[in-house]
């Protein structure tokens, strides 16, 4: 069942973006230096308008675990933009982060060849519920206003600009704030613009810079968000009462779900070899970042070549024998493992694991 889609009352009200300060947005014609920001923000005098469509759509992300305070926001299309889940995390437990990827408006439509498949049966790694649940009409976030601070601590938090680039993009406000009307397939209103942490895809073949920690796995597109994280960005959007038609499509993804015994024996066995290993990370980065919260190139540089291991270990190893960490593994799906008997291991698993959760998103910025 789909959880009601309504704004929380107990969140706290941030009042509207206001139009002198959209348009004067328009203004802006450079992105910013990420580092160059971080280093100079204290002198720094004009807001930001900042566009978030993850994660950070969620109060307890955004300005709970980040501590950001939005002086006024604005819900927002970009058409320009989509959402995408092409971040590596680590297999079976949190296999992807939101990023967003370029688009072409007039390329990016539905396809009535996929709409009128759904008597087709599910591909054996369970891709037709997700060109289902495909959007066609750009990303749907929100635009924050914030002091310079608070745009040098979220670059801080997303990995102090190891991976991500800042942009300038068309944001296009909705007409009404009525939750309950569609997404226009084209914007009806003037727009203004915002900037946004992006990360560009990488051309196939082409290695990452050495100390930006970025890497990417074979199909973008194959890894699935675990239901925690999904929860997040689906919460935030009721919170902020984003348009029902982007909710539903919201609810509609797949969380990564592990499904046989075989999978549930092979994270408990991942998490555990390689925990410790990313406990220390987060341990050093805490330790060596200055004041801005940013990392030295050498340790960005060894969380590059850790994440690379993992990852290494679980295409080499872990996914032949255990089975799939990054898509669930649907019933008589050519990748399902059997074999196993039956595990009563899920408590020890999710011990293991929870002391890594609350940093993961954070490090999505630095390893991916």
């Amino acid at each position: 069942m789909t959880k009601r889609r309504t704004r929380n009352e107990n969140c706290e009200r941030v009042p509207r973006t206001s139009p002198t300060r959209m348009d004067l947005s328009l203004q802006e014609s450079t992105s910013y230096d990420l580092h160059e920001y971080i280093q100079n923000a204290n002198s720094k005098r004009e807001t930001v308008l900042y566009l978030a469509y993850g994660s950070n759509l969620s109060k307890e992300t955004f300005r709970g675990n980040r501590g950001i305070k939005p002086l006024s926001q604005v819900n927002v299309q970009v058409p320009s933009l989509r959402l995408t889940f092409d971040l590596p995390g680590i297999p079976y437990k949190e296999p992807c982060f939101a990023n967003t990827g370029l688009r072409d408006p007039e390329q990016d439509l539905p396809d009535r060849t996929s709409i009128e498949s759904e008597k087709t049966p599910l591909l054996n790694d369970g891709r037709r519920d997700d060109e289902k649940a495909h959007w066609h009409k750009g990303l749907v976030g929100v635009v924050y206003e914030v002091t310079p601070e608070d745009y040098a601590h979220i670059i801080a938090t997303e990995g102090g600009g190891a991976s991500y680039q800042d942009i300038l993009v068309d944001c296009y406000p909705f007409p009404t704030a009525d939750p309950s009307c569609p997404v226009p397939d084209k914007p009806t209103l003037p727009s203004f613009r915002a900037h946004t942490l992006f990360a560009p895809a990488l051309p196939p073949g082409e290695d990452p810079p050495p100390d930006s920690g970025r890497f990417q796995r074979p199909d973008p597109d194959y890894a699935q968000p675990s239901a925690r994280y999904l929860k997040l960005i689906t919460d935030g959007a009721a919170e902020l009462a984003l348009p029902y038609e982007y909710q539903d499509y919201l609810n509609s993804l797949q969380p990564y779900t592990i499904t046989t015994n075989k999978q549930r024996v092979g994270q408990f066995i991942f998490l555990s070899l390689w925990g410790p290993f990313i406990s220390l990370i987060f341990a050093m980065g805490r330790m060596f970042q200055d004041e801005q919260g940013r990392q030295p190139a050498w340790l960005r540089e060894l969380t590059g070549a850790l994440f690379k291991a993992l990852w290494a270990s679980y295409d080499i190893f872990f996914q032949p024998i255990f089975g799939d960490g990054e898509r669930t593994i649907t019933d008589g799906g050519k990748n399902a493992a059997k074999g196993f008997p039956a595990m009563k291991i899920s408590n020890q698993i999710e011990k293991g694991a929870a002391k890594l959760e609350t940093d993961l998103e954070s490090m999505a910025g630095q390893i991916s």
